[in-house]
């Protein structure tokens, strides 16, 4: 069966028309002539059945069924030209990954290790995307995701990454020249929050045997990396992972205010759904990032927690 699609010059020029809300500069944009921007949309709109734009004196303006086509056609011709980008720079060899990722963790931790990935896999291109809340696989071009929380996700399979194991983090300038800080001594700075874990303090106090008033109060922060620049900032103290914040502990622009650290019960899993287990190079980045997250398991990651407390 034939498929309803317009002509695809048509949607190049509607889309361009659009952006610029000008048939002249679309065809000074594709190098055609305005006449031939005019044929093109007049044709889509007679193929559709819908204006699309509204012709006046002083130009040309969307309808409000040309303003919303011209959303899902924009997104649909970046997609056909990301694609075949991605054909021509290849040459049809090789094979892409496309990965769904939260961002700190992509950011802070998975980045810096994978040119070892692309060094024993270099036919493998890897792209990410973040998410960070779950998704239908089948609405989405996304190959696998890592996520953070539980792994029940339906027809899907999960492998386990890490927990996260969080601790409290200021600036040296905050610490005012202690060594560390008790959890009542905390407990007395401003305490800065992760939006994703709003009980984050509330729990890490419980664990050390306080109840503290205003525990669930203070700035709020999206995104670790943006937690992380509030403390070097002298903002208060913040609760993060310190496998997200290696090269600022490392670089003493952090420091440990306190050693007791807080497990939380969900974790970081790769989500590959069923149907795409078994596909080459996806299964030889969940071998490696499997076994990458093993060795930091049992040993790196412990590392940076005793080399920050010895800093």
């Amino acid at each position: 069966m034939r498929r309803k699609i317009p002509n695809t010059g048509a949607l190049v020029a509607f889309e361009a028309a659009a952006r610029h809300e000008s048939f002249t500069r679309a065809a000074q944009e594709l190098a055609l002539t305005q006449s031939a921007v005019c044929r093109q949309i007049g044709g889509l709109e007679a193929f559709l059945g819908v204006p699309l734009f509204r012709r006046t004196r002083r130009g040309v303006q969307l309808t409000e069924a040309g303003r919303s086509y011209r959303g899902q056609v924009a997104a649909r011709l970046d997609e056909v030209e990301r694609d075949t980008l991605e054909l021509m720079a290849h040459r049809g060899r090789g094979a892409v990954v496309e990965l769904a990722v939260v961002p700190s963790f992509a950011t802070a931790w998975l980045l810096p290790r994978l040119p070892g990935f692309l060094a024993a896999h270099p036919d493998v291109t890897l792209h990410m995307d973040t998410r960070t809340r779950p998704f239908l696989f089948d609405e989405t071009t996304f190959d696998a995701a890592i996520y953070f929380g539980d792994a029940g996700w339906p027809g899907t399979r999960a492998d386990f990454l890490m927990r996260e194991r969080a601790l409290p983090v200021c600036s040296p300038g905050l610490l005012a020249g202690r060594e560390a800080l008790t959890p009542a001594q905390v407990a007395g700075l401003p305490l800065l929050q992760q939006s994703t874990r709003p009980y984050a303090w509330r729990q890490w106090f419980e664990a050390a045997g306080l109840r503290v008033a205003g525990d669930m109060t203070g700035s709020r922060f999206e995104l670790f990396s943006m937690l992380a620049q509030a403390a070097m900032h002298d903002l208060g103290v913040a609760l993060i992972p310190p496998m997200l914040i290696e090269r600022e502990l490392a670089e003493g622009r952090l420091r440990i205010a306190c050693a007791m650290g807080f497990e939380s019960e969900r974790a970081y899993y790769l989500i590959v759904p069923e149907r795409k287990s078994e596909t080459g190079a996806l299964e030889a980045f969940r071998a490696w990032l499997v076994a990458e997250a093993e060795g930091f398991r049992h040993g790196a990651g412990g590392g940076v927690v005793e080399a920050a407390l010895r800093a």
